[in-house]
């Protein structure tokens, strides 16, 4: 790394092996690392951008952390082998963005639930630490760098209806190189948002790079009478160009969507919700959370609710992947209101279809265009009512007990961090405002005592770590409370050596 004294330039350098047939050993050749361009100055400064994807039931292959003391997000592991690092994430880098969502000042366990509700792809703006401590020197600590695409410059989905006119556009290609659209003047694909000149991108949640022509022919008139197209404006596309950003599914605006995830808020009542949920496999045999035996009358079915149903979210935190106990759960955790995102059948196989969240299209459905679009109801309460988070009185001594169960944010709401040095401690390292362990009655400094019954001495502290992660609720804490002053002396130095903070895999 070569760093000048007034910080004005940062170049990375790489080493890049080159194999020599006659000496039979890689010989190393200096050259500017990949992803800079050595005659474009503000490349130097430039975030990367990561395409992830992930399989059902997988994960894109990387950790996340806080960093202490700041409001930034790290990657301190990538596993090897996954999506996370075929895509060039590295351990050390500060993401900035989720999708076209900037992160860099958000909580923690917000950049969670974004990275989660994405579903099967999502797109990371990240920095590498040096350039990212370097970036924030020169611009200060409350500078914005993550770049977004503008208001409306967003890559669509747009779902085509064929009609007397056909899908209403043409396919025109060079000898090499993309595909663009000629539209038909009043066509169907002009109506359902495709715009002038677009450059298409995926054909059904295909991406069309590597088809040839007659490839593409073949999967249109495969499509039969609908087909649903990722398309990118000249617009976008030149945007994307200039911030070396990649036309990405996941920054997707939905146009004449066919299904929509659909929001659906109960008020607790005196007979029940009036609905079952049940874990099982869906029509592409996946798990999921169903709702079956909607009742008439009750609050569910005045919410909008319909039997057949699958479960996506509760309290905008994605369950995608939950077992039945968890989700059960969260639920409960809502208490006397709770809000559920909900899709039917047709809308699961599209989304399944196209590779995205249905959560990514969740923002025009939480704006209707009616009133009878999104329905609330009062609820009622239900055969196993929900479950509050309690507090036990201070036993002797100064010890007390507490009792977790998951909050809204599908987490506990509270993080935890180990002191090395010294006989060694875990404690309570940050507390969400409003989440079940703030209502619990857990503070920042708590030290931890037991978990569950078993004591925490030092010795099986990492042990504890992954029995707390993977516990059924409800979570029994045995803490000893801290003073402030003996919180301040025993805070161990901003050098971050006797810290390690827990991390999300992601």
């Amino acid at each position: 790394l070569l760093c000048p004294a007034d910080l004005q330039e940062t170049v990375s350098l790489a080493l890049k092996f080159e194999f020599n047939p006659k000496l039979g050993i890689d010989n190393p050749v200096l050259s500017l690392a990949e992803d800079l361009d050595p005659s474009d100055p503000w490349s130097l400064d430039r975030p990367r951008f990561c395409l992830l994807s992930k399989e059902e039931g997988k994960s894109f292959g990387f950790h996340l952390q806080q960093e202490r003391g700041r409001t930034g997000h790290v990657v301190c592991r990538v596993e090897p082998g996954t999506s996370a690092q075929h895509q060039g994430l590295r351990e050390g880098d500060r993401i900035l963005g989720v999708n076209n969502h900037v992160v860099e000042h958000e909580d923690h366990l917000v950049v969670i639930r974004r990275i989660r509700a994405s579903g099967p792809r999502v797109l990371l703006t990240v920095l590498a630490k040096h350039v990212h401590d370097v970036a924030r020197a020169q611009r200060g600590n409350g500078a914005h760098l993550c770049p977004t695409l503008g208001p409306g410059v967003r890559p669509r989905l747009c779902h085509i209806v064929k009609d007397e006119g056909g899908f209403g556009f043409s396919v025109t290609q060079g000898r090499w190189g993309p595909f663009w659209l000629v539209l038909s003047t009043g066509g169907a694909a002009e109506r359902a948002g495709v715009p002038p000149g677009a450059r298409l991108l995926e054909v059904n949640g295909v991406s069309v790079e590597k088809l040839t022509h007659n490839q593409l022919s073949k999967k249109l008139w495969q499509s039969g009478k609908q087909v649903t197209l990722l398309v990118a404006g000249p617009e976008v596309e030149e945007q994307c160009r200039q911030l070396g950003m990649p036309l990405a599914a996941p920054l997707a605006e939905g146009w004449a969507l066919p299904n929509r995830p659909r929001c659906l808020h109960l008020e607790k009542g005196p007979q029940g919700f009036g609905f079952v949920l049940r874990e099982e496999k869906g029509l592409d045999g996946r798990l999921g959370q169903f709702l079956w035996e909607v009742d008439p009358g009750l609050p569910a079915e005045k919410a909008g609710m319909q039997a057949g149903d699958r479960l996506v979210a509760v309290a905008g935190e994605s369950v995608e992947g939950l077992g039945h106990e968890e989700t059960v759960s969260k639920i409960r955790a809502q208490g006397s209101s709770v809000s559920l995102i909900v899709i039917d059948p047709q809308a699961d196989r599209f989304f399944r279809m196209v590779r995205l969240s249905p959560l990514l299209f969740l923002e025009s459905t939480e704006t209707p265009d009616s009133p009878q679009d999104i329905c609330s109801a009062s609820l009622v309460e239900t055969g196993a009512p929900p479950v509050e988070d309690t507090t036990v009185s201070p036993v002797p001594r100064g010890f007390r007990h507490c009792f977790l169960y998951p909050g809204p944010g599908g987490g506990y709401g509270f993080r935890l961090s180990c002191v090395a040095s010294g006989p060694p401690h875990l404690f309570i390292s940050q507390v969400t405002s409003g989440g079940s362990a703030a209502r619990a009655g857990l503070q920042m400094g708590d030290v931890i005592l037991e978990v569950n019954g078993h004591p925490v001495d030092g010795e099986n502290d990492l042990e504890r770590l992954q029995q707390l992660a993977e516990a059924e609720p409800p979570i029994c804490l045995k803490l000893a409370a801290r003073s402030q002053h003996d919180l301040e002396a025993w805070t161990p130095p901003g050098s971050g050596e006797d810290w390690a903070l827990a991390s999300d895999l992601l």
